[in-house]
């Protein structure tokens, strides 16, 4: 007679696939350079403007907030400081103090998306033209993307968003002459909704579960 599985080996084997499915997904980093599209790819997102900021080196791993969600931000390695820029004392921004650093981002647990608007500056703090900016997300698997944002100006947005935590997110300008790294409108966000897909797998495995159970309980009682 055929062995009829128990209920505890069905969750089990559910559980596995879909932590399997899981797993998979986690290595998924998704690059967005429309801030329209980023934004209905993500949760509740909170932004940091740095209009709080004054001009003048701030050094160190800097603590800051946006929205809800708590980051921290650093520049090195030449010069671990980092620089607010402005044009007209009112919107401010971030850049690096040495133009061949490398500004970090470092973000809270639970975070699934970051972003925001890159483009370079010039040693007077003005917006200029930049040839490209070089930036790297990663997320909790370890794993990375890295995007080359070309031609940036001040409206140039890119965000990043995983389906695992996302950790950090740097912004560089390399080798490029009187250019130096900015940020401005720094977004943070949580994971969207899942997915009417996913909470089907999810309905799904719970009725096997229920069926597999109500099985084995007329098996025995037979």
């Amino acid at each position: 007679m055929r062995s009829i599985p128990s209920a505890a080996a069905v969750a089990a084997t559910i559980a596995s696939a879909l932590l399997l499915c899981a797993g998979s997904a986690q290595a998924e980093i998704t690059t967005f350079t429309s801030q329209a599209s980023y934004l209905a790819a993500v949760g509740n997102t909170g932004v940091d403007d740095y209009n709080d900021l004054i001009q003048q080196m701030y050094f160190d791993q800097i603590p800051r907030q946006a929205g809800d969600y708590a980051y921290s931000v650093s520049a090195g390695p030449k010069a671990p400081a980092i620089w607010a820029g402005t044009e007209d004392y009112v919107d401010f921004f971030l850049t690096s103090q040495n133009r061949t650093d490398i500004t970090t981002f470092v973000l809270q647990d639970g975070v699934a998306g970051a972003g925001g608007n890159f483009f370079g500056s010039d040693a007077y703090s003005h917006p200029t033209a930049a040839a490209s900016l070089l930036l790297t997300a990663t997320d909790s698997t370890g794993a990375t993307v890295t995007f080359t944002l070309e031609n940036p100006d001040v409206h140039s947005f890119v965000g990043f968003v995983s389906s695992a935590d996302l950790v950090s997110l740097t912004v560089t300008a390399g080798q490029q002459p009187g250019v130096w790294s900015s940020i401005d409108n720094f977004h943070i966000s949580v994971a969207a909704v899942p997915e009417p897909q996913t909470w089907g797998m999810l309905a799904g495995g719970l009725a096997l579960l229920g069926y597999a159970a109500r099985r084995q309980q007329k098996v025995r009682l037979v």
